[in-house]
């Protein structure tokens, strides 16, 4: 993936989606000991980053392969941003979501016209059940995070973020990223590899799901010994994408030897593991 294909997304998204702000706390900043600013995709459509790289993907099929229609398997975030991207285009989608997938996001999805298909993540394949629905009724397949569009929708954030850090006067700077199958983290790595150099970009995932860690440290794609049962279900997956792992590995991404360890059960999974990182900060450099 070249940076190019990260502008063309850009362009594509320009007046869909929002440009999410990046922002400072004092009180994040005396916790961790350093500067600490966040890019809140949390503000963003569907509320997470997947609308980025689900609308890129839609927006790049041409038209008649398009309008019949697109399908996806996820937990839920990527569920969402798909169902409101095909809405947005006025096309049906299909998504595949597990059983134990949050209700509220299984919800969600349906409210935003998709239907739903669950199944059981142990003793199903949701890839070859996406296969199967794909080909039967010709429908344009939008996987979570291994789609050069999607990884170029996703790495807008990276654009993002190089123009609000020259705003801010920051020129140097570790940029931690939520990692599961690495779509988010090699589009923002291989975006400020090219726009901020000075920048590193580091994957973080909870301990038990490590796999872009191990992966990266041992230059081989490594696999989780089990695909379920963390808190972080959204960031949950057995092994790094085909496309993603490369454009990590040989980017400006670094591992951050630091792994979550979420001791409590908490309504906001992501919180959880945003507060352990930033207790850890103050006693783990990472340059």
């Amino acid at each position: 993936m070249q940076i190019d294909e990260i502008f063309e997304a850009n362009k594509r998204l320009k007046n869909k989606k929002r440009i999410t702000p990046l922002l400072n706390s004092p009180f994040l900043d005396e916790i961790a000991g350093r500067k600490i600013f966040i890019k809140a995709e949390c503000l963003q459509h569907t509320g997470s980053f997947k609308f980025r790289g689900a609308y890129s993907a839609i927006s790049s099929l041409p038209i008649e392969k398009r309008k019949k229609g697109v399908i996806a398997y996820s937990s839920g975030n990527h569920a969402q941003g798909v169902a409101l991207a095909a809405k947005i285009h006025e096309i049906p989608a299909t998504i595949i979501m597990p059983e134990d997938a949050p209700e509220i996001k299984i919800n969600n999805t349906k409210d935003l016209g998709a239907e739903v298909i669950l199944y059981d993540r142990l003793n199903e394949s949701r890839e070859d059940i996406g296969k199967k629905i794909s080909e039967e009724n010709l429908l344009s397949l939008i996987p979570p995070y291994d789609h050069t569009h999607v990884i170029a929708g996703q790495g807008t954030i990276g654009i993002e973020i190089a123009e609000q850090a020259n705003q801010n006067g920051i020129e140097k700077a570790d940029v931690l990223v939520c990692c599961g199958g690495g779509g988010l983290t090699s589009g923002i790595a291989v975006a400020l590899s090219k726009l901020m150099p000075s920048f590193i970009t580091r994957p973080v995932e909870p301990e038990g799901f490590d796999d872009v860690i191990r992966s990266l440290e041992c230059g081989e794609r490594q696999v989780n010994e089990q695909i379920s049962g963390g808190l972080c279900d959204a960031i949950i997956t057995p092994t790094p994408g085909e496309l993603t792992f490369p454009l990590m590995k040989n980017s400006t991404c670094k591992v951050l030897l630091v792994f979550m360890v979420i001791q409590a059960l908490v309504s906001q999974p992501y919180c959880a593991l945003w507060q352990a990182l930033i207790k850890s900060l103050k006693e783990k450099p990472m340059r």
